[in-house]
């Protein structure tokens, strides 16, 4: 039987991927001096948020996930950011890759939403290992399944998520909205000719009585 440990060495942006991807450095050790063919390696990665301190402002920003500060010592739970999957090549001892994160800056997904109002700080990540492994058996091969319980901890720095959704989305964010609220919308800007969205927002907002911060 092979023994596997995993451990996130850093994280970056990929900055060729068609998507808001980071890429985490991962380490893999295999302790018994068994030879490794490849693994199908599956991560599910999950936000700790209780494992951190928050300013008023990313407080404020969080009442949409978790309530009211007062109640969060009942709401702020873990939960679930994303699944990923990476093949890895053969090895002996251990062997650095890159874990690809694909992440959304959709802000109907907590994630997302948990993320956006982060101002600085470390992300408390968890990172839950399962998948298949290929290790070598005399003159063939054995098939082993990852144990469930094999998992890694890692605090993404909040600059690193910031500085990957810059790069694809300079100054901006995306919200999802039904067609009839998007024509709505549109009736509106045009009705008062304003030539972007952004003015458009910015008009509704003043009408409210807000102003962007």
């Amino acid at each position: 039987m092979t023994e596997l440990d995993f451990a996130v060495l850093d994280a970056v942006p990929d900055r060729y991927a068609a998507a808001p991807t980071l890429a985490l450095r991962l380490r893999i050790t295999e302790s018994t001096g068994a030879h490794l063919w490849a693994i199908a390696l599956r991560c599910q990665v999950r936000i700790e948020p209780q494992r951190r301190q928050y300013t008023g402002a990313e407080m404020d920003g969080l009442v949409d996930l978790f309530g009211e500060s007062g109640r969060w010592g009942d709401t702020v739970k873990p939960f679930s950011w994303l699944h990923t999957t990476v093949m890895v090549p053969g090895f002996s001892t251990d062997i650095e890759l890159d874990l690809p994160v694909q992440c959304s800056y959709d802000f109907e997904v907590a994630g997302a939403k948990y993320l956006h109002a982060l101002r600085d700080g470390d992300i408390p990540l968890l990172l839950l290992f399962s998948g298949t492994a290929f290790a070598r058996e005399g003159t063939g091969f054995q098939v082993e399944q990852i144990p469930w319980h094999k998992e890694a901890t890692y605090r993404l720095p909040v600059r690193v998520w910031r500085d990957l959704m810059d790069a694809y989305f300079p100054n901006s964010g995306w919200i999802r909205i039904e067609r009839d609220t998007l024509d709505a919308l549109q009736r509106y800007k045009s009705a008062r000719a304003l030539p972007t969205w952004e003015q458009a927002f910015g008009a509704l907002l003043a009408e409210a009585g807000e102003t962007a911060r």
